[in-house]
């Protein structure tokens, strides 16, 4: 992260390129065989919404298992799609119409886990759809461009290992002449993509296209009376930076201050001084757009995310697909109940989600799921449910001495 203040001049320049980070070595984790009894408020949650959404990615799961482990899914992540896909099939197979009968179908077919690391809790987060106002032509108010994928950028990683990789490029351009950095933030916001046809839509508010980057979608009621959905399709590769840690470092806004809210006064009140600081995230979100049938945005697994279900994670550590039951004693806004205790299906990634017990929990779409998520950094621990055909798992197994087999995926950058 560049840690110098932001420039005073209202100039626009290019923020200058960042120092490469050193790579970040993974903490050691690893899983200890617990009970269903274990798990805070196990016997309460609502596991047919759970077993909805899990249902949700098991043709995607389906997909992965049928095609061959590769090397690098060896280091990766705890549980097989195989694996995972054998509860899978038992889910299509099944007829399950209440809690009852989902709580039972876990039970029957998964083996909780607990992650054991160093730290003793995790961290979660939230994210969500934003739902703004756009133009599908630069009229009026509407003149911040979102961007379609170019046909140029090329994925150096597979998509689902991006979150995992904040050392170096994801994408790149791919030229006659070779493969060169994408344009960073700074650079496109200045020009450098105009002219080419790209301009998907357009907004108002720069802050507001800044945040829908970080969400990685975004509902959009245009000026004809009509309503779109559009979705993470690419970025311009550079490694995600977070702004709210980059004001922090600088003295510009208090640690007890950061939330989603504060965040956007802050950029607001200097035009060209939020500029500044928003370009020192070089990451740069393209969009395409979902059609009409879509019932909400698209998250890793191309399968659309359940409110208060559906979770993005770090593939470092768990298979897309698999549930994770997720206990944050204090996290009560989200709920009825004094805590978070809730079964839900990992189903999205996020530049900035690393680690075994971090998660971005998605809240839904609108300014409610919004505010849920802007003030939502809560401690948490997480439980792995690996199916009972993964004959290895054993007490006290590390992560990654398992293959994964990879799914081509599609996610945000993450908070």
């Amino acid at each position: 992260m560049n840690k110098d203040a932001p420039p005073t001049s209202t100039e626009a320049k290019p923020s200058a390129p960042a120092a490469k980070q050193p790579v970040p070595q993974q903490p050691e984790a690893k899983l200890e065989r617990v009970t269903f009894a274990d798990l805070p408020g196990w016997a309460s949650d609502d596991h047919l919404a759970a077993f909805n959404a899990f249902l949700k990615s098991c043709d995607a799961v389906g997909k992965a298992a049928a095609k061959p482990p590769t090397n690098k899914a060896v280091a990766q992540c705890k549980v097989a799609a195989g694996e995972l896909g054998v509860a899978c099939r038992a889910a299509q197979d099944v007829k399950v119409a209440s809690k009852a009968a989902a709580k039972a179908f876990f039970e029957a077919q998964f083996e909780p886990h607990r992650i054991v690391q160093q730290k003793p809790k995790g961290l979660l987060t939230g994210y969500y759809e934003p739902v703004l106002e756009g133009s599908r032509t630069p009229e009026g108010k509407f003149q911040t461009p979102v961007y379609k994928r170019p046909p140029d950028l090329v994925n150096v990683v597979d998509e689902a290992d991006r979150a995992s990789k904040p050392d170096g490029l994801t994408h790149v351009r791919q030229t006659a002449a070779g493969e060169s950095p994408y344009p960073t933030r700074a650079e496109i916001e200045q020009g450098a993509l105009a002219g080419k046809g790209l301009e998907l839509l357009y907004l108002e508010d720069p802050v507001e296209v800044f945040f829908m980057h970080i969400q990685g979608s975004g509902r959009i009621h245009l000026t004809d009376g009509t309503t779109v959905r559009i979705n993470y399709d690419g970025k311009n590769g550079h490694p995600y930076t977070s702004i709210g840690r980059y004001l922090i470092d600088n003295n510009l806004l208090a640690a007890n201050r950061v939330s989603m809210a504060a965040l956007g006064k802050w950029l607001r009140e200097d035009k060209a001084r939020g500029q500044q600081v928003m370009w020192q995230n070089r990451s740069y979100i393209f969009f395409r757009e979902l059609g009409n049938e879509a019932e909400g945005p698209m998250g890793a697994m191309s399968v659309a995310l359940t409110p208060g279900r559906s979770l993005a994670v770090d593939t470092g550590y768990h298979t897309l697909g698999t549930p994770l039951y997720v206990s944050a004693p204090t996290l009560g806004h989200a709920t009825k109940e004094s805590g978070f205790n809730r079964l839900m299906v990992a189903q999205d990634v996020g530049s900035a989600i690393k680690g075994p017990e971090r998660g971005d929990i998605y809240f839904g779409s609108g300014d409610k799921a919004g505010k849920l998520a802007g003030v939502t950094k809560h401690e948490g621990n997480f439980f792995v449910l690996l199916p009972k055909s993964a004959q290895s798992a054993e007490h006290g197994i590390r992560f990654g001495e398992h293959l994964q087999w990879q799914t081509t995926v599609k996610g945000a950058d993450g908070l």
